[in-house]
């Protein structure tokens, strides 16, 4: 069974997330943005071993402790998408803009960059990689079908979308990841967001200002 548990790190309270298998205690860290002592606690509260490091896109908040928790733990990391390798290069940039609070921050080597259908595996869970370009060109995001649970980063948060406005975002092609790609899981699918509370991609069809069929014209 995958059992979560959500982490809110660095001064943008982004969602760093903790995967793990009940069966074997195996876990995966989705996007370790920074406060690495806290991730690690959540680690040693569950009693799990970390087997490796998701990341859904390559910005600072999501990607920042990257290196320095594989370092420590001596995990591969799997993702994001080769496109947002532009990203991963810029991190020492985007933490100079930042200041103190990210000094942590180093570019990191994926072990694997992801694309779609591809999968990643740890204990007995499999979760399905799915290419979710717009708010990141390299954005992915991670699907567990038996729990009908989602980590979507930055593409869809409660009520609202991603930014575009970053170096090579595009409004379009976000809304075509959020509609043709996530919404087909089903309404009953739970998402973890890049920040604030989950929902369910249902909901957000129902009544998100940006994405709903409403606001698309799509009736039902």
């Amino acid at each position: 069974m995958l059992k979560h548990e959500i982490i809110p790190v660095t001064p943008f309270e982004q969602n760093c997330t903790l995967f793990w298998c009940s069966e074997t205690q195996q876990a995966a860290v989705v996007d370790p943005g920074g406060d690495i002592d806290k991730i690690k606690a959540a680690i040693t509260k569950h009693g799990l071993t970390l087997a490796k490091i998701l990341i859904t896109h390559a910005h600072l908040d999501h990607a920042g402790a990257t290196h320095a928790l594989a370092i420590d733990y001596d995990v591969i990391i799997e993702g994001p998408h080769k496109e947002d390798q532009f990203w991963i290069d810029a991190l020492e940039q985007q933490k100079q803009m930042f200041g103190e609070a990210f000094n942590y921050a180093e570019k990191f080597t994926p072990t694997r960059f992801l694309q779609q259908n591809d999968s990643v595996s740890f204990g007995n869970i499999t979760l399905e990689v799915y290419f979710c370009p717009g708010h990141t060109p390299g954005h992915i995001v991670f699907f567990h079908r038996e729990s009908k649970l989602a980590q979507v980063g930055d593409v869809l948060f409660s009520g609202s979308i991603g930014r575009t406005d970053f170096p090579r975002g595009d409004h379009a092609t976000l809304i075509h990841s959020i509609r043709n790609t996530l919404f087909p899981l089903g309404d009953d699918v739970r998402f973890i967001p890049g920040h604030g509370p989950m929902s369910t991609f249902g909901q957000e069809r129902r009544s998100n200002q940006h994405v709903s069929d409403a606001v698309m014209g799509v009736s039902k």
